[in-house]
C-alpha cells in the first residue's frame, strides 16, 4: 500500500474515466487525452525540529513550458501528488501544494479545490443555519484576515486547511481560488454558471479597484449616470443628493475613471434595503462589472444585519431576475420606500434574499 502504488492506480482510474464513451450524448465519439509525466520537479522537506521527513518533499519547479504546450495539443494534463528531483528520486508531495503552485506558475484565472468543506461560513465559528450562510464571495484582505485569526490547520475540514492555499495563490497573481464541496452532485458547474455560485470565491480585487465612494468621485458618479438619467432607465439625482450620498454608494474604477457604480439605502427596521443606480459604463458592459458591484452591495448589506435587497426598475428586470431577484407588488416595499414610490413611473420591484 505505497503512496506511488495509491496515486498510480488513482491515475489509472482517472485516465480510463475519461477514456470512457458517452452515446446519445454531445459527447459521443469525443476523444479527451488525458497526458501525465513529471512536470513536477521536486525537493526533500529535509529534516525539521530533528524530524527526518524523508520521502516527503516540497515543490521545487514547475515545468510550464511542457504544460502550455500538451495543453495547446487538446490535451488534459493530469498531475500526480509526487515529484521528481534533478537526481531521480521521488518524493511525496501535497495535493494541495501542487495544484497551488502549478496555478501560480500557470497564472491561471482560477484555481478550484473540491473540498470536504461546503465553503467558509459568513461567521465561520458559528454553526450552520439561515442566518449564517456560506460566504460565496471573500475579498483577498477579507481572506487574510480571517486565515490570520484562525488556528493553524491540522486536517482538511479545518478553515485554513483550504484557505491558507486559496490566500497564496491570489497574493501571487491567481485571481479567483475556489472552495467547493464535493459531496454535491454538479458543485463545479453550479460554481462557474451560477451567479451565487456554491462554495466560496477567494477574489484579488486589486485589479478593478471595487471600492466605496468618496466625496472626490461624485463627478465621475455624475458622468456616469447622466446619458442614463436622460434616457429614462434612472430617476435623475442632483449634484447634491450624490454629494449627501456619497458614501452610499460603490464604485468600479479603472485607471481613474469610474466604470459602474451602486448605492444601498438600508431600510433597518424592514431588514432589507434598496440598491439604487446600479450603472455600468457602455464601454465595459459585459465585462462583469455589473456582477462586481451586485455583489459588493450584498456583502456590504449582511455586514449591516440586512435579510434582503431590493431595485426598482423599468428596464433591466430580466437581469436582476437571473440573479435571484423575484418580482413583489409595489406593497412589500417598506412604509418609508413606499411613500416615494412614484406610480407613474409604474417600476418593477424585485427583491432578492440574503
Amino acid at each position: 500500500d505505497h503512496p506511488h502504488g495509491r496515486a498510480g492506480q488513482l491515475r489509472y482510474e482517472i485516465e480510463a474515466a475519461f477514456s470512457q464513451g458517452l452515446p446519445n450524448t454531445p459527447m459521443a465519439g469525443a476523444t479527451v487525452r488525458v497526458i501525465s509525466g513529471n512536470f513536477v520537479t521536486a525537493r526533500p522537506v529535509g529534516i525539521m525540529d530533528g524530524v527526518d521527513f524523508k520521502h516527503s518533499g516540497l515543490v521545487r519547479k514547475v515545468d510550464v513550458a511542457g504544460i502550455t504546450r500538451t495543453l495547446d495539443f487538446g490535451a488534459m494534463v493530469l498531475l500526480s501528488p509526487f515529484g521528481f528531483s534533478p537526481t531521480g528520486e521521488a518524493f511525496n508531495l501535497t495535493m494541495e501544494e501542487v495544484a497551488t503552485s502549478v496555478a501560480i506558475a500557470l497564472q491561471a484565472d482560477k484555481l478550484i479545490f473540491l473540498t470536504e468543506i461546503p465553503g467558509i461560513r459568513i461567521n465561520p465559528d458559528a454553526p450552520e443555519s439561515e442566518d449564517n450562510p456560506i460566504d460565496t464571495e471573500l475579498p483577498l484582505p477579507a481572506a487574510e484576515k480571517l486565515l490570520a485569526s484562525v488556528p493553524a490547520p491540522q486536517q482538511p475540514t479545518d478553515i485554513a486547511f483550504y484557505l491558507q492555499h486559496c490566500v497564496k495563490a491570489c497574493k501571487a497573481g491567481v485571481e479567483r481560488s475556489h472552495i467547493l464541496p464535493f459531496a454535491v452532485d454538479g458543485s463545479l458547474l453550479l460554481e462557474v454558471y451560477v451567479h451565487d455560485g456554491m462554495g466560496t470565491m477567494v477574489i484579488d480585487e486589486k485589479l478593478e479597484n471595487l471600492r466605496e465612494a468618496t466625496l472626490e468621485d461624485v463627478g465621475g458618479i455624475l458622468q456616469l449616470i447622466e446619458p442614463f438619467e436622460k434616457d429614462g432607465t434612472l430617476v435623475k439625482r442632483s449634484p447634491t443628493e450624490i454629494e449627501r450620498d456619497a458614501d452610499h454608494y460603490t464604485i468600479v474604477e479603472h485607471d481613474g475613471v469610474i466604470f459602474a457604480c451602486a448605492a444601498l439605502y438600508p431600510y433597518p427596521e424592514a431588514k432589507t434595503g434598496e440598491m439604487a443606480a446600479l450603472t455600468v459604463s457602455p464601454q465595459s458592459q459585459g465585462q462583469g462589472d455589473g456582477e462586481k458591484i451586485l455583489k459588493r452591495i450584498e456583502q456590504r448589506a449582511r455586514a449591516t444585519g440586512l435579510k434582503s435587497i431590493f431595485v426598482l426598475t423599468t428596464r433591466t428586470m430580466h437581469w436582476f431576475i437571473k440573479r435571484g431577484f423575484v418580482q413583489v407588488d409595489p406593497d412589500w416595499l417598506p412604509e418609508a420606500r413606499k411613500r416615494k414610490y412614484n406610480w407613474d413611473r409604474r417600476s418593477q420591484v424585485l427583491v432578492k434574499k440574503l
